[in-house]
């Protein structure tokens, strides 16, 4: 994944509660971001990052929740977000976990 980078940190947006770092799946979809934020004739500083270190690590590590955002300038039948609930990041930084590792929403109790 290309992931852009803005005062050497990865690009994100906080949104509801729930950082998300900007992925993109080439350096075309990040060309496509930039058309759409106006932001075409910007230099755009990036680095090639596994997805899996993005969810296993970054995720984890951003202190808040956090998940992360594909393609976003693809519209919603291309672009593809990746939330911070179990199943898909960690279970220790998913929101949908409490502390003792079972689910807080719909767990038969």
């Amino acid at each position: 994944m290309v992931v852009p980078r803005r005062d050497q940190a990865w690009l994100t947006v906080d949104l509801g509660g729930v950082r998300w770092i900007l992925a993109f799946s080439d350096e075309g979809a990040l060309v496509r971001y930039a058309h759409a934020r106006g932001e075409a004739e910007t230099e755009w500083e990036y680095e090639t990052v596994l997805g899996s270190r993005l969810l296993d690590v970054a995720v984890p590590s951003a202190g808040m929740p956090c998940g992360v955002a594909l393609d976003a300038a693809d519209g919603a039948e291309h672009a593809v977000l990746f939330p911070p609930v179990a199943g898909v990041v960690p279970d220790g930084a998913a929101v949908d976990r409490n502390v003792t590792g079972t689910e807080k929403w719909g767990a038969a109790r």
